[in-house]
């Protein structure tokens, strides 16, 4: 993240955030102290985890005191923006690479008196985010939470379904219990007002780097590397890889199309537990693993169709970041990509799980080059409205409505 960072032990360093209080008094947002309670904070490279890491950044550059509680990695995935201190976790079965938070330690407790928090962010319902939520109203401290994720949409890929009504319930008692919350985008933030939480409910969508991920990281001679012709369109999969993205009916797509006589080879960029089934499944893709910065802008640029099948995202990075590199997109009609995309103008939107929907739009983009050019254009310039600094305001707005520094 570029700014400094550490991860405390609370054995050894109980008083260390003292060190990192803001030195400006006349920085704005001076004398906010935020508890961020996050369920992986930098153990996955997913969109929520960067999206809270990209929140701790500006915050702390504005010269509050961001204090994270997350479960923690032996071998995290990337470098944590602000102080995260380490809480109790088990793993995920069948998801090692996840970490399920328990309830708050006493040692945890005392150190979140130390910090003296002006606010509780909580961004998962979990049993620590529950816990905080508890702990919070014992301090007499606000709490705003954050939506991130789909989870129930999650239960059919698992075969968990039975689970959805305890799921639901418990979600909504999680965010029903807030001062604020922060939804992704306006069909969330309208369902929320809708289950009675109004005024309440704000929207911290997410921004895109548009000079990162832009249509002038094209690289013809990399895709001649990778063996693309020039003329040949080629349909990307970028993201995490792991089959509640729509792993299967991507493939499935792929598979039709080439029935059709459309010689397709995808290009795939990521990485995930479901990476040797995906490689299986589509021995003819190109796999580059994971990338970031501008290796992976320069990947998405030289794609021309993104085909995203999930419907189980909160926001939709990979929609967002592939209309600022120029890309024609066929997407799951959700609400993450419905608040982004308008169907025919910046993409073309499919009913969430309907292969020959995927099939039949892939299709139509593969033998028309001018509407992909269309689309690309469009979502391009739609992009362009997505400010990361003008995004991360409507946190410190919701952070305002409940507590004053």
């Amino acid at each position: 993240m570029g700014r400094p960072h550490r991860q405390l032990d609370l054995d050894c360093a109980p008083d260390a955030w003292e060190e990192r209080l803001p030195q400006s008094a006349s920085d704005s947002l001076s004398g906010l102290r935020v508890a961020l309670f996050s369920g992986n904070y930098n153990c996955v490279r997913d969109g929520a985890n960067k999206a809270l890491n990209r929140l701790s950044d500006y915050l702390i550059a504005r010269g509050a005191a961001v204090r994270v509680y997350s479960p923690t990695i032996d071998k995290p995935a990337f470098e944590p923006a602000g102080d995260l201190v380490s809480v109790a976790s088990v793993p995920i079965p069948g998801r090692p690479e996840y970490r399920l938070g328990i309830p708050l330690s006493r040692a945890v407790r005392a150190d979140i008196r130390r910090f003296s928090p002006t606010l509780f962010h909580l961004s998962v319902p979990d049993f620590l985010g529950y816990s905080a939520l508890d702990f919070a109203n014992t301090l007499g401290r606000p709490v705003v939470t954050s939506h991130h994720t789909q989870f129930e949409s999650y239960l059919e890929y698992y075969r968990l379904t039975f689970l959805s009504g305890w799921i639901r319930r418990r979600v909504g008692r999680f965010y029903g219990a807030s001062d604020q919350l922060l939804a992704p985008n306006r069909p969330i933030a309208e369902d929320f007002r809708a289950k009675g939480w109004g005024d309440k409910v704000s929207i911290w969508g997410r921004g895109v780097d548009s000079a990162l991920f832009s249509p002038q990281r094209r690289d013809e001679p990399w895709r001649r590397s990778l063996g693309y012709a020039d003329d040949q369109p080629v349909i990307l999969f970028f993201g995490r890889v792991v089959m509640e993205k729509g792993l299967e009916m991507f493939a499935a797509t792929i598979d039709a199309l080439r029935a059709q006589g459309h010689l397709v080879r995808p290009l795939i960029v990521g990485e995930g537990p479901a990476l040797p089934w995906f490689r299986g499944r589509l021995p003819e893709a190109m796999f580059t693993g994971y990338l970031e910065g501008v290796p992976l802008a320069r990947a998405i640029a030289s794609a021309d169709i993104l085909v995203n099948p999930s419907d189980t995202e909160a926001f939709g990075n990979v929609n967002l970041e592939a209309m600022a590199s120029g890309l024609a997109i066929v997407s799951a009609n959700a609400s993450s990509a419905s608040a982004l995309i308008e169907d025919g103008k910046h993409g073309i939107l499919v009913p969430p799980r309907d292969v020959s929907g995927y099939v039949a739009a892939t299709a139509r983009l593969l033998q028309s080059p001018g509407e992909r050019a269309r689309l690309g254009h469009n979502a391009r310039q739609a992009s362009l409205a997505y400010s990361w600094d003008e995004i991360q305001e409507a946190v410190v707005a919701a952070y305002r409505k409940v507590a004053t520094w």
